[in-house]
């Protein structure tokens, strides 16, 4: 069986700088379709103390999330010493599709792994392409079937990306607006001989009975824009928060276990940056799994403060700014062992370890 090791890593972080200020003039609603009883700066104060997010990552007006998703595959291949024409697959992990400007509609067709093969030049027709729709964990699930599919033979080389334009989709009246972003990240999943490091274990979780609906689509709060038929990203903050802190925790345990680690082998747990807090209190629950003294800030890094959530392109997106030395006070070297892990719509949760060739 070969191993699977990462052989070029990506990102894409768009250059427009949206900042918590530039909300101050927004018309935000409450979900009852009235008005806050308060300022916007009281919003925006709470919302940083709360999520940790400064500012985020827009999209120019004319980039779809097939182009950001593109640009990240170009960097990665250019950080690889895999040719293009050698992928097997083109995995693409994203939930709304190329959504432009003029309207809210969702464009999956042809898919944006199939767009993101044309605008890389590929003549392989054996380069496979699809897309996968799984929340935020959509990018870590596309790397454990990347390494399932190579370490059981059907492929040698795959490319995953996690790409979102999520600054398309958001309801503008709706305060939880502000935490959403843009951004793509991609990696090369590659087979090899060399039993050293690579992939060593998964764990994946859905919760689809009453945490069905915690984030789900629904109309404007606005009450002159909620019969247009467009429809917007909405979570339930509180219960997400509840569900994550409970469940997270225990598939990250779950994957650490199946590896046959410890939580002290872990140098770097790349969570999804959701919520600063929210994070953060996952990461305490882990190690309380252990009974170990929390080391919060050195074990995980964050980027929530100025990328905000871009959904799958977080991770690895976070994991190219670590390499490329871009992420003061952290560090991936030889030998590490890192765990990549998720939680979002479905509710889906999911963990991955790798060590570091």
């Amino acid at each position: 069986m070969p191993n699977v090791i990462i052989n070029g890593v990506g990102s894409c972080i768009p250059e427009q700088v949206v900042k918590n200020e530039d909300f101050l003039n927004h018309e935000f609603y409450q979900e009852n379709g009235e008005p806050f009883p308060y300022e916007n700066d009281v919003i925006i104060k709470k919302f940083e103390k709360i999520t940790g997010i400064r500012e985020r990552r827009y999209a120019k007006p004319d980039q779809l999330c097939s182009d950001l998703a593109s640009i990240a595959a170009k960097n990665a291949l250019a950080n690889s010493t895999v040719d293009k024409e050698d992928l097997d697959y083109i995995i693409v992990a994203q939930n709304f599709g190329d959504i432009d400007d003029q309207s809210n509609r969702i464009d999956i067709m042809p898919s944006l792994a199939a767009k993101v093969k044309h605008q890389l030049g590929i003549e392989n027709p054996k380069t496979s392409c699809y897309d996968i729709v799984f929340g935020c964990p959509g990018w870590v699930q596309g790397a454990i079937q990347a390494s399932q599919m190579i370490r059981c033979g059907d492929a040698k080389a795959v490319m995953v990306i996690g790409a979102e334009t999520l600054s398309k989709i958001v309801d503008k009246h709706d305060r939880d607006s502000m935490i959403f972003s843009d951004g793509a990240g991609a990696a090369i999943f590659q087979a090899t001989e060399n039993p050293t490091g690579g992939f060593l274990s998964q764990a994946s979780r859905t919760d689809a009975s009453a945490e069905l609906a915690y984030l789900a689509m629904g109309p404007s709060f606005k009450p002159d824009l909620a019969g247009n038929g467009n429809k917007f990203i909405k979570m339930k903050g509180r219960k997400i928060y509840e569900y994550a802190l409970v469940n997270v925790a225990e598939a990250i345990k779950t994957a650490i276990e199946k590896a046959n680690l410890d939580l002290d082998d872990i140098d770097k747990v790349l969570i999804h940056q959701a919520n600063e807090k929210m994070d953060e209190a996952i990461l305490l629950k882990l190690y309380k799994l252990y009974g170990y003294e929390p080391d919060v800030k050195q074990l995980m890094p964050m980027t929530i403060g100025k990328l905000g959530n871009s959904s799958v392109a977080t991770i690895p997106t976070m994991l190219d700014l670590i390499l490329r030395g871009e992420l003061e006070g952290h560090e991936i070297k030889s030998g590490d062992h890192v765990v990549f892990a998720s939680v979002g719509a479905g509710m889906h949760i999911n963990a991955m370890v790798y060590q570091v060739p």
